[in-house]
């Protein structure tokens, strides 16, 4: 008779592979002379409370890349951390009424847990958040190293503010004039802020976007149109008695 397929069942073999890959260390790395390099970083989560189905899918393009590299011999290394710090978790503790500290680890907790079922080829020993005091003291660092060379200064400029939210929004997170998170109106507000000088590096910048090869050509215009430089023109137009001439 021939052989029929049997049907798939993750309940009954994902958590005894996922329970070999820890026991194994798996996905470990360490430095291997002999082998390739290839690293894989996927852009941290934040720790909300739960992921979606955003997460999955941004996870599963990052874990398949990185298995496939695997299989072709070369030493991986895909770490996982978390963008933990910023005001939403601030407000979010505030409605919670607890520390932010507390509600940031309990959600890390619980993400982890989740990523963890999904089976992704994490190295786990590398995992750090940036609310962490090992972490943002060389962000502290290197901002006082920008600083002292003169590359940081404060000024008043016009905002995008979320009064419901208390912060500041991009461009991107304003939808319909409307906060993308709360879904209030959102104000134009005068605030004194850090800038960074990066104008005294456009041209290098820019030099540096023509040369990423295999990057989507929007994405390149997106950046180029982030660092903003502009030469700008002269131009003059016939008037006479406050009309313009054709």
């Amino acid at each position: 008779m021939p052989e029929r397929d049997l049907p798939y069942e993750p309940g009954d073999i994902e958590e005894q592979v996922q329970l070999y890959w820890k026991e194994n260390d798996s996905f470990s790395v360490t430095e291997d002379p002999d082998k390739e390099k290839y690293f894989c970083l996927s852009m941290f989560p934040y720790p909300s409370g739960s992921i979606h189905m955003g997460h999955v899918r941004n996870y599963s393009i990052g874990d398949a890349i990185s298995r496939f590299h695997r299989m072709l011999g070369k030493n991986v290394l895909q770490p996982m951390g978390w963008d933990a710090f910023g005001l939403p978790a601030e407000n979010a503790a505030i409605n919670n009424k607890v520390q932010p500290s507390d509600w940031t680890l309990e959600n890390i907790a619980s993400m982890k847990k989740q990523l963890t079922r999904l089976g992704f080829a994490y190295d786990w020993k590398r995992e750090f958040a940036t609310s962490e005091s090992d972490y943002y003291k060389w962000e502290q660092w290197f901002f006082l190293q920008i600083l002292e060379k003169g590359l940081a200064y404060q000024e008043e400029a016009e905002v995008n503010w979320d009064p419901v939210d208390q912060t500041v929004l991009a461009n991107e997170q304003v939808i319909d004039g409307k906060g993308w998170r709360s879904g209030a109106e959102v104000e134009k507000k005068r605030l004194k802020q850090w800038f960074l000088k990066i104008t005294d590096y456009a041209e290098e910048l820019l030099e540096g976007t023509d040369k990423l090869d295999g990057w989507p050509e929007q994405v390149k215009i997106q950046q180029k149109n982030w660092i903003g430089k502009s030469e700008g023109m002269n131009f003059s137009f016939s008037v006479k008695d406050g009309v313009l001439l054709d």
